[in-house]
């Protein structure tokens, strides 16, 4: 099979920036896009593939008709024709909501599919952006409660200056928030429940409070405390770099100067690769070629055992 390009599915929220379109080479004129969802298999928001033989076909569909040839036996066995990852460039232009995601166990409990564990891979964001992600000191669940009724629950919280590069995992039960300025890749389990904790207060366009989760929420809360929340790593050249690695996702960095050959002919699994920054080629083991720039996102299909890309390029590579 082919490496795989997909339409975004680009979505306008009263949040987004402007930052998305030219991150992505695009020529849409819309504006305040908040989120690109660039591989979807969630249901009504299935991307389609760009080009090449599939072009046209949505994602859900090529799994249900290619199986393990595009997703890997095991994956396959273990999600059936759901592709089980999904991957977004989210561009804040205002601060998000403070959120909680339920893990697998407690969403099937709600009623839900599945949770949703996920992380974040800074972009060029503002010089001043910043982010919540986990309790800073511990509290209780009735303590929980209370500061979001008196509007202090952000004083519980971590809070990180975000400059590009950094890396932050966050698994299902832990409270987090995008702030404003922050841009970012985020890869996560496929699922879209959010349940929002805190809102600042503020009014929709029709001014009206968005509605808040607090008891669902209070369902998923791990209220463990960490020393740090950020993910520490060293980026070595023309190397793989691994930052995340958990039950739904591995994750890794590549900073190519010169050349990188990626061998896959023991893993199991399709991969994604997720262009963060300058441009290079992808050439596969039929000798086939691929451009990869600044907003790409390919999938490689788990028949492909062996890549080769040359340029100078960063890129994310998951499975």
């Amino acid at each position: 099979m082919q490496l795989l390009k997909f339409e975004p599915l680009l979505k306008q929220t009263l949040w987004g920036g402007d930052r998305i379109i030219p991150f992505k080479h695009l020529s849409d004129n819309l504006e305040n896009v908040g989120e690109s969802w660039e591989i979807s298999g969630v249901k009504g928001n299935e991307t389609v593939v760009a080009e090449g033989e599939f072009k046209g076909m949505r994602l859900d569909s090529l799994v249900a008709e290619q199986k393990d040839k595009l997703v890997g036996k095991a994956v396959y066995e273990k999600y059936g024709n759901e592709f089980p990852l999904l991957i977004k460039f989210i561009d804040a232009r205002k601060d998000l909501s403070i959120q909680v995601h339920p893990n697998d166990e407690t969403a099937v409990r709600q009623g839900k599919t599945r949770g949703k564990t996920e992380m974040w891979y800074a972009l060029d964001s503002d010089a001043d952006a910043k982010l919540y992600n986990g309790l800073k000191k511990q509290i209780t669940s009735d303590q929980y409660k209370a500061m979001v009724e008196n509007d202090t629950i952000v004083d519980a919280l971590a809070q990180y200056d975000v400059k590009e590069g950094d890396v932050f995992f966050i698994p299902a039960g832990r409270i987090h928030a995008i702030g404003k300025g922050c841009f970012v890749a985020e890869i996560q389990q496929t699922s879209d429940v959010t349940y929002r904790i805190y809102d600042f207060k503020r009014k929709d366009k029709d001014g009206n409070y968005r509605e808040l989760h607090t008891k669902e929420a209070a369902e998923c809360i791990d209220y463990t405390v960490l020393d740090n929340y950020k993910t520490e790593y060293t980026l070595a050249k023309d190397e793989r770099t691994t930052v995340v690695e958990c039950d739904y996702f591995t994750t890794s960095i590549f900073d190519v100067d010169n050349g990188v050959e990626l061998d896959y002919t023991n893993l199991d699994s399709f991969v994604i690769l997720i262009c963060v920054k300058g441009e290079g080629t992808i050439e596969d083991c039929n000798g086939e070629s691929m451009s990869l720039q600044t907003g790409d996102t390919i999938l490689v299909p788990a028949t492909e055992t062996r890549l080769k890309v040359t340029g100078n390029v960063r890129f994310l590579e998951t499975h």
